[in-house]
């Protein structure tokens, strides 16, 4: 089994997806974008993880591979691969598809909780009523046409969608380990501008040791079955 990691920044890794994959035996390839845009045939993956990063997906000017990525994340959902995206990534799987990706109302960033919604369908992964995630984002998207809502924050309405049963995209970052929380505080610690969903760098390091097994377990179970336990 293929999969292929789309990577934006040094700094936002595959965190607990990078375990998951490396016990199941996984074959893992990836594009880090900062180093080249250089993309695989869509054909030949069985599972697409696109993550997160400080980018918007409307940033081309700045950014001219997001145009060649989107087309390739519209390319491997209509051919029906498991595709995972992650906060950008989440975005970007919106954005290929032909939905509006825009700034959220407010940024939110640190340890908020996710609700679960009526919407979401019976059968497969789903979260639990309420769950303590790690956010860190000031953007979000609006649901791709087909598309299922999954989960809500105070903060923004559009947490996680669901398409069919082999695209799903998440606002916030079940992925997130204790390594990754550091690497994201060391290059982004500059976004941490009080506000109302703006948890200050203390108060984020002081959320974060009961929660990340939870979230990770969250993200094995939905790995599981995107992927139809592969």
């Amino acid at each position: 089994m293929h999969a292929h990691i789309l990577q934006h920044v040094p700094y936002e890794g595959p965190g607990s997806i990078g375990a998951w994959l490396t016990a199941g035996g996984w074959q893992v390839t990836r594009t880090a974008f900062f180093e080249s845009d250089s993309l695989p045939e869509p054909a030949h993956l069985d599972l697409l993880v696109i993550l997160g990063g400080p980018m918007s997906v409307n940033d081309e000017a700045a950014h001219a591979w997001l145009a060649a990525e989107k087309r390739f994340v519209a390319e491997a959902i209509g051919l029906g691969k498991a595709v995972l995206g992650i906060c950008l990534g989440a975005q970007l799987i919106a954005a290929a598809l032909g939905a509006r990706v825009a700034p959220n109302g407010q940024k939110e960033i640190g340890w908020f909780p996710v609700r679960s919604v009526d919407t979401a369908p019976a059968g497969g992964w789903r979260l639990p009523d309420t769950l303590d995630v790690f956010h860190w984002h000031g953007e979000t998207f609006d649901l791709p046409p087909g598309a299922v809502r999954l989960a809500e924050s105070d903060a923004c309405r559009n947490q996680a969608f669901r398409l069919g049963r082999r695209v799903v995209g998440l606002q916030f970052h079940l992925e997130t380990t204790p390594a990754g929380l550091e690497d994201m505080l060391a290059n982004g610690r500059g976004e941490l501008i009080p506000g109302r969903y703006v948890q200050h760098e203390a108060e984020i390091r002081a959320g974060a040791p009961t929660r990340f097994a939870v979230m990770n377990r969250q993200m094995d179970t939905l790995l599981q079955d995107l992927t139809g336990g592969a």
